[in-house]
């Protein structure tokens, strides 16, 4: 707002024969003459536009040159940070090719004329070329080249892209196959020959195809193919819930399973007993690993295909969320030579993430570090990993014992599931190791209680635990539709908030599909195990008496770490509730 009234100072009694655009640009105020004297003299040497060089001598934003130049030209300047006005219909008339040769979006109508947001609006021949292919006669409006780069995706390559082209598919072999339905009443046949033949035909192996490249495109962790009595449901996990996806056509949904279960390298003719598989994909110039469970159910077999993209996950402390003091915290507890650190949580919280992480923190060509999983998720240059596998009796208990016997630094188990691994990642930790491990409980002070009703001793336990991580993932507040929000009295006293404060909630846009939300971010409970709380744990004292001592320390429950987020304007109320609630 500041930019456009400088500009209309600025021409106040000029045109655009009356000053260049450098000096136009002086006279907003939004450059001194020092300032666009040398970014002339950067033209000397290097290409681009006045503009264009300010911004690469971060002199001023894209958006800044963008509305200067729309005031310079007589044009409307149209931001594309919220794409939920544009006529999707009428943008993807325009060919994809044409949008990107000529760095353009067809973004609506107006009084009979096509409404085109262009990054370069003095393109003289793309407004012809347009005019033409559309048909109509061109209104232009001016937009940053960044946005109109990234609406381009997003108009062609969105989720809702793939989701139109699978009920385009969908309804051509709806209609292909109904007369055939009716005629169909009885069970069906249990014979895989017709499946496993349909499985290699052109439009199931386009279905398979778009329903992963739509879970991809929208960050999807899971699909969910789930086998009703007279019908398919599928769902994709996104941000921690399930939404619903284009279901194949009726004569499809065999063949839709046999695909998969090829792909995952599974008994096709197997269909009574669950079965496990993985295959990988190459999707948007990347590797992505798909992990495979297939489960039988009354009326067949529920698919769910985890989808493990490097791409979306970085593997990185400093990026995982904890404030500055329990980051340097966590990181001084890492460097310890021996100990176990514990994360703990329920399925899907992000400990896997947390673990990764520490461990990519840890990578030294001088340690030896080695891990056991169930099933190895990621895998991580520079470190050995172990996979579980129970056909062949290779646990996490055996594994461990023949670990130790190769000389490791640091070790990390996939999780703590009997007293045995327990025992043996104990005695790791008493010989000079550093043990990392996930454990399945509410929160941290009760994992402690965990381990003794596993007839664990109390004082190994105190002598080496060094860390027990509780987190939660909550869904972070789109950055698109962030606006602010006002809380009910009864939520502010349940969450003990003083009135007045400022919070915010996500109003929904196409950026994050309607929800509100994009993106996740944890919350933690920190407990570290410090002289006191290992005296505690030798005394026998209770879990609400450890839980008490920590707070008093200073380190608050998942619930604090919940609306410290809030109060910063990270997520919402009913997100944290949702996770964190005491």
């Amino acid at each position: 707002m500041q930019t456009t009234s400088k500009l209309k100072t600025a021409a106040v009694g000029h045109t655009q024969t009356d000053l260049l655009f450098g000096e136009f640009l002086v006279a907003g105020g939004l450059l001194t003459h020092e300032q666009l004297d040398h970014i002339l003299a950067t033209q000397q040497t290097e290409s681009g536009r006045v503009g264009e060089v300010a911004v690469r001598l971060q002199m001023l934003s894209e958006q800044e040159v963008t509305e200067a130049l729309a005031g310079y030209l007589g044009l409307e300047f149209h931001p594309l940070d919220d794409l939920s006005g544009i006529d999707l219909e009428l943008a993807r008339s325009l060919p994809e090719s044409l949008a990107k040769r000529f760095d353009l979006i067809v973004v609506g109508e107006r009084d009979r004329h096509i409404v085109v947001a262009m990054g370069d609006p003095l393109n003289v021949v793309a407004i012809d070329t347009i005019t033409l292919k559309m048909r109509n006669q061109v209104h232009v409006v001016i937009a940053c080249p960044s946005q109109v780069a990234a609406a381009i995706e997003t108009i062609y390559h969105g989720s809702d892209a793939e989701e139109q082209s699978l009920r385009d598919l969908v309804e051509v072999e709806d209609g292909a196959g109904r007369d055939e339905e009716i005629a169909i009443l009885e069970e069906e046949d249990d014979s895989t020959a017709s499946n496993t033949a349909d499985a290699d035909k052109a439009p199931v192996i386009r279905f398979v195809d778009l329903l992963l490249r739509q879970a991809i495109k929208s960050r999807a962790s899971d699909i969910h193919i789930e086998p009703q009595e007279k019908s398919m449901v599928i769902r994709m996990r996104v941000d921690g819930t399930l939404r619903e996806m284009v279901p194949p056509a009726r004569k499809m949904q065999a063949a839709v399973l046999a695909r998969i279960k090829i792909l995952s390298n599974m008994d096709i003719a197997e269909r009574r007993l669950p079965q496990d598989g993985r295959f990988k994909v190459r999707a948007f110039s990347r590797d992505i690993d798909v992990r495979v469970s297939v489960l039988p159910t009354i009326y067949g077999e529920k698919v769910v295909m985890r989808i493990l993209d490097k791409a979306a996950v970085k593997h990185s402390l400093d990026e995982l969320g904890f404030d500055a003091e329990r980051l340097t915290e966590f990181k001084n507890i890492l460097s310890m030579p021996h100990g176990i650190i514990l994360v703990t949580g329920p399925t899907g919280s992000g400990k896997s993430t947390t673990l990764y992480s520490a461990l990519n923190y840890l990578k030294d060509p001088t340690k030896n570090i080695t891990t056991v999983e169930d099933p190895v998720e990621y895998r991580l240059a520079g470190i050995n990993q172990i996979q579980v596998k129970p056909e062949i009796k290779l646990d996490f208990a055996r594994c461990l014992r023949s670990i130790l016997r190769q000389d490791p630094d640091i070790v990390l188990i996939g999780e703590m599931r009997d007293a045995e691994t327990v025992s043996i990642a104990i005695k790791a930790a008493l010989t000079g190791h550093l043990v990392l491990s996930t454990f399945h409980t509410n929160d941290a002070p009760s994992t402690i209680s965990r381990f003794l009703d596993m007839n664990v001793e109390p004082f190994l336990l105190a002598s080496t635990i060094r860390l027990i991580l509780a987190q939660r993932l909550v869904r972070r507040i789109c950055d698109k539709c962030k606006e602010p929000a006002e809380l009910e009295p009864a939520l502010l006293k349940r969450l003990n908030l003083p009135s007045g404060g400022a919070f915010y909630h996500g109003a929904g846009c196409t950026a994050c599909g309607g929800t509100g939300y994009k993106g996740r971010l944890p919350v933690f409970e920190f407990l570290p195990i410090d002289h006191e709380l290992a005296q505690m744990i030798v005394e026998g004292k209770s879990e609400a008496e450890i839980r008490a001592a920590a707070r008093k320390q200073g380190y608050g429950g998942l619930l604090d770490s919940g609306i410290r987020k809030m109060t910063e304007g990270l997520t919402t109320a009913d997100e944290v509730l949702r996770v964190a609630a005491e």
